[in-house]
């Protein structure tokens, strides 16, 4: 409800929350407007509730032992928990409930809510002269979240004069965190000229985010190397290979012990590393699951970082397998290790 809305006499802010309201799609959402006492109420229980007992709880000896060590603030609103007792904590858990079924109630009305993020900006000074009740105000939308169990987003939506940032939240039940960014990706066709305090601009084209992922990129080091023994686990899962390259100067490469077909192992190092040869196969995403599943241990699929200072998925080794493994790091590869065999 309008009257439930607070703004701190922030005309700004408010006129903000209204202009980002007014610009949602018709079209896209129904807005309705709701009861807001439940999650007021339960937004005080946070101070003002036994819920401070736990801080209190937290950090029991110091604030015993070292209180006035404590910034005073702090000590003001903890130090007081000390007399709350069972009593009161089941009385508080009680109201809890009934607020929770009251907020839940109102989402039987809607999918998601959407609050102004907070109520308006402090300056330092505001906040030293009063610290406890800005910010109380500030936690006038967001201090429920926690004890009813929301998800909730924050999105920048505008700017005031003076070119402090303003923003709304959405929040709905527990577990809701994509679906609240699915409905911010769409609300936020309301765009300022930048990424909210940031320099940046605004995104407006398809993104790497946007786009669907059919492929996996993996770099191999061993015998799954073109014309080795094990190639044939990626190119009868249609993978083709992108390129030939190095690691970073920043692995040491080991013969394990076992096989055949005999396997290395690569195992980054913060010292006398050295950039070991690889190549890179892109494979249909589709085919990943079961490539991984005939990967023996202690091999699997980790990060792997180019010579060019990329990432990608690579083969990689537990470092304990390298107790019983011959370091072959010299060889640059793992065809120069298995041609010396030969010789």
């Amino acid at each position: 409800k309008s009257e439930q809305l607070a703004f701190f006499t922030d005309k700004e802010y408010e006129n903000l929350f209204d202009t980002f309201v007014n610009s949602i799609s018709s079209d896209k959402y129904d807005i309705v407007r709701i009861d807001f006492s439940p999650f007021i109420e339960a937004a005080k229980l946070l101070y003002q509730g036994p819920w401070v007992a736990e801080r209190y709880a937290a950090i029991e000896s110091f604030i015993e032992d070292k209180s006035d060590a404590l910034f005073p603030v702090t000590n003001e609103i903890i130090a007081p928990a000390k007399s709350v007792n069972a009593v009161d904590a089941f009385k508080s858990f009680y109201q809890l409930q009934g607020y929770k079924r009251l907020a839940d109630n109102v989402f039987e009305q809607v999918d998601f809510i959407i609050t102004p993020t907070v109520g308006t900006h402090y300056t330092i000074d505001e906040v030293n002269n009063d610290p406890i009740q800005t910010n109380s105000n500030l936690g006038y939308y967001t201090n429920f979240m926690n004890l009813l169990d929301f998800s909730a987003l924050a999105i920048p939506t505008g700017y005031k004069q003076d070119g402090l940032p303003f923003g709304v939240t959405l929040f709905a039940d527990a577990f809701n965190d994509e679906f609240l960014l699915q409905h911010a990706k769409t609300l936020m066709g309301y765009k300022q000229d930048k990424m909210g305090a940031t320099e940046f601009a605004w995104i407006t084209k398809e993104t790497d985010v946007d786009k669907e992922v059919t492929t996996i990129d993996v770099a191999v080091c061993g015998a799954h190397l073109s014309g080795m023994p094990l190639n044939h686990q990626l190119t009868e899962r249609n993978a083709c290979l992108i390129k030939a390259c190095k690691t970073a100067e920043s692995y040491r490469l080991y013969a394990l012990a076992g096989g055949p077909p005999y396997r290395p192992g690569l195992i980054k190092v913060n010292e006398d590393g050295a950039a070991i040869d690889v190549e890179v196969w892109r494979m249909p995403l589709e085919h990943f699951g079961s490539f991984m599943l005939g990967i023996p241990h202690p091999l699997g699929i980790g990060k792997a970082t180019l010579d060019d200072g990329t990432e990608v998925n690579s083969f990689i080794c537990e470092a304990y397998a390298i107790n019983d493994a011959k370091d072959i790091t010299d060889f640059g590869n793992w065809r120069n290790y298995i041609a010396s065999l030969s010789d």
